[in-house]
């Protein structure tokens, strides 16, 4: 099956895997870097231990400042685990039409995003795919083979540093394990009436905690798992706000589990 076909079958069927730790299931542009010092990223989990299903955009701009753009609200979204390196987040609708077998377009509700994605599946991300979904199931779990799953895949798939395992700005400790991958030869996409002109490298790869973006654009099927929150160990910001304050991770929210 192609990317479209599986992404339907987990929208009209979304299982958790198993696991303690807060955990999603669902598909996510990993990173996708522009010429332009731009960056997008997209998560989208019809699955969600910590509530209802939802969906994230990521953008950083070339002067490093980080906005997120969720349709739940951000303590159950993924400024809950990424909140106090994010400068900015917005709640709002979020769409995602699949415009061909490997196509799709992305957009808010009030405009402040209109991306369109083409994906390919290349030699090397087959490869890589192969790999990924002949593992076993139990060694997704363990740190060493994520670690070495992240070098591989790095190296293979042309993409610079890429970690699947690591410790997230608000402190959790993260697993992520991608099922399925292509990458993203071609996208347009405009932020805030800016176009972020073509895709390619940035002149440094950066990252959010431990979580590197990588150097080339992404997508994969997908499976996360992150630390429970701990009110003693896990207090930095959800939300920053122009007054300096935010949400903290201690404050009740609701959790939908």
């Amino acid at each position: 099956m192609g990317p479209r076909e599986r992404i339907a079958e987990i929208e009209r069927n979304p299982q958790l895997p198993d696991s303690e730790m807060e955990r999603f299931r669902g598909y996510a542009v990993m990173g996708l870097p522009f010429h332009s010092g731009h960056i997008l990223g997209l998560r989208r989990w019809p699955a969600s231990s910590i509530g209802p299903e939802y969906t994230s955009i990521w953008h950083r701009d070339p002067n490093d400042r980080w906005t997120f753009y969720t349709d739940v609200p951000p303590q159950i979204s993924c400024n809950r685990y990424f909140g106090s390196e994010v400068d900015a987040v917005h709640e709002c609708g979020i769409d995602i039409e699949w415009t061909g077998p490997r196509s799709f377009r992305v957009a808010t509700g009030r405009g402040e995003i209109d991306w369109h994605l083409t994906l390919d599946a290349t030699r090397l991300s087959r490869l890589f795919t192969a790999i990924c979904s002949n593992l076993p199931e139990g060694l997704w779990s363990q740190e060493f083979m994520l670690r070495s799953m992240g070098t591989v895949g790095g190296r293979l798939l042309r993409a610079g540093e890429m970690n699947l395992t690591g410790t997230a700005p608000n402190r959790q400790e993260f697993k992520a394990n991608p099922l399925h991958i292509w990458t993203i030869p071609e996208s347009a996409a405009v932020v805030s009436g800016v176009d972020l002109g073509p895709v390619g490298p940035i002149p440094e790869q950066t990252k959010l905690g431990d979580f590197w973006f990588p150097q080339r654009g992404l997508f994969a099927i997908a499976q996360s798992f992150v630390e429970k929150f701990d009110p003693v160990r896990h207090r930095d910001r959800i939300v920053k706000t122009e007054s300096g304050i935010g949400v903290e991770q201690g404050e009740p929210a609701p959790t939908g589990v």
